[in-house]
């Protein structure tokens, strides 16, 4: 069962309704449920769908989308020594398929791209030179890399510039939101609880899905946060942090130093409390922070103030 995301599933099934081929990124950070918006809107039903593979390296990469495209098609493949040759092959058998609208989906597309590896350009040349030249192609890109995200497909300055058609920001639950996910999984919460669960756990649904309702609140994260027998979201900030930067640690100082102070910092006051430089990378950490939605920028009103970062 889906709660809420009634535009995001009505933008995705336009598209998927559209007269001409559609490319669509759905982004947002871990946990808030881009895979299963994707999945329930298409009824798990997808022409092609293939996963990145965490810190996989580009000869893993290739075997896992030769071994999806294997699944999907039933034919047999050599293994592929490039991107181009992996999309020039998708090419050929979504080509030889019957009339009707092509839903191609891949998850965790920034895993996909490794270093040295040409991915982008794969997919530039997969998209412009057959993809977007048809009427029947929906390609839905998705990934938690919020920053990779924009970096590569939405602020592209290359061959993908302005060729995505749809941009969809998955945003947490909302209070109200959340008050649906917990009477529909019968977790018997007050408002006043809800309200107590949603500052500690925001409106990740993930979150909200590991509370158990034979347990009361105080149990739930007692057994979620302190419990030495299950791993639960003991380990999650770490978790967090290294599926989406390769270098987690400048990110981690930067959201540590500004949970000291509950009016956020500036500039100035980041690069003290972290101590990291100022310059070109502190700008990258707080541009790309702020994109995977973990903190946000602010001006003090009615001060002659420089402008403040928070967590969110």
């Amino acid at each position: 069962m889906i709660i809420g995301r009634k535009p995001e599933q009505k933008e995705l099934l336009e598209a998927a309704n559209s007269d001409y081929s559609k490319f669509v990124a759905v982004y947002g950070r871990r946990r808030v449920g881009k895979t299963f918006l994707i999945r329930e809107t298409f009824n798990y039903s997808f022409t092609f769908q293939h996963t990145g593979l965490a810190r996989g390296k580009m000869k893993d990469q290739l075997l896992n989308f030769r071994a999806s495209l294997q699944t999907a098609s039933g034919k047999k493949y050599t293994q592929f020594k490039n991107w181009y040759e992996a999309f020039f092959a998708l090419e050929e058998w979504l080509g030889s398929l019957p009339e009707g609208k092509k839903i191609i989906f891949f998850d965790e597309l920034p895993w996909m791209d490794t270093p040295r590896s040409n991915f982008i350009s794969g997919l530039e040349h997969f998209w412009n030179s057959w993809a977007s030249a048809r009427k029947d192609i929906l390609l839905i890109a998705c990934g938690s890399a919020t920053s990779w995200i924009v970096n590569k497909l939405i602020n592209n300055h290359g061959g993908l510039h302005n060729r995505l058609t749809n941009k969809i920001l998955l945003q947490p639950f909302n209070l109200a939101e959340c008050e649906q996910y917990s009477e529909a999984n019968n977790l018997g919460l007050s408002r006043y609880q809800i309200v107590e669960n949603y500052m500690i756990m925001g409106g990740i649904p993930f979150y909200w899905s590991l509370l158990k309702r034979e347990l009361s609140m105080a149990q739930n994260i007692d057994a979620l946060f302190f419990s030495p027998d299950t791993e639960g979201l003991s380990h999650e900030y770490e978790q967090l942090y290294s599926s989406l930067f390769s270098n987690p640690e400048p990110y981690m100082n930067v959201v540590t130093a500004l949970a000291k102070k509950n009016k956020g910092l500036t500039r100035e006051e980041i690069v003290k409390a972290s101590g990291i430089p100022t310059g070109g990378d502190l700008s990258r950490y707080l541009n790309e922070l702020e994109w995977c939605g973990f903190i946000r920028k602010y001006t003090n009103i009615g001060k002659q103030s420089k402008m403040h970062y928070t967590n969110l």
